[in-house]
């Protein structure tokens, strides 16, 4: 087993600092980024924990369309057109668009 990247551990760090705001404030507390930041920590649960989408829609049913929103309205292009993609392109690329998301999220 290899060990994880920069970009999975700093997912895993920054959505738990969101979920950490969020249990505290609630979801309306957050930023739109932070929210962002939720929905791509979601995906990336259920791809690594379950291989594919459908644990992360059982944990929050729209980060998908909330996902390309949130990151149209920050101009995050890599992050809006991996999200946009119909879910099943999504699982069969995410772990190529993972590096390019993580990269926008963490200069946004």
């Amino acid at each position: 087993m290899s060990a994880p990247s920069d970009n999975e551990t700093w997912v895993i760090e920054a959505g738990d600092d969101v979920i950490q705001k969020k249990a505290r404030e609630g979801i309306g507390n957050l930023t739109p980024l932070e929210r962002l930041i939720y929905c791509v920590w979601v995906a990336d649960y259920g791809m690594r924990n379950a291989g594919d989408l459908d644990t992360a829609r059982d944990l929050y049913a729209t980060f998908q369309i909330e996902a390309v929103h949130l990151a149209n309205d920050l101009s995050l292009k890599a992050t809006r057109d991996a999200f946009e993609l119909p879910t099943e392109d999504l699982q069969r690329q995410y772990f190529e668009r993972f590096d390019d998301i993580c990269d926008e999220l963490k200069y946004a």
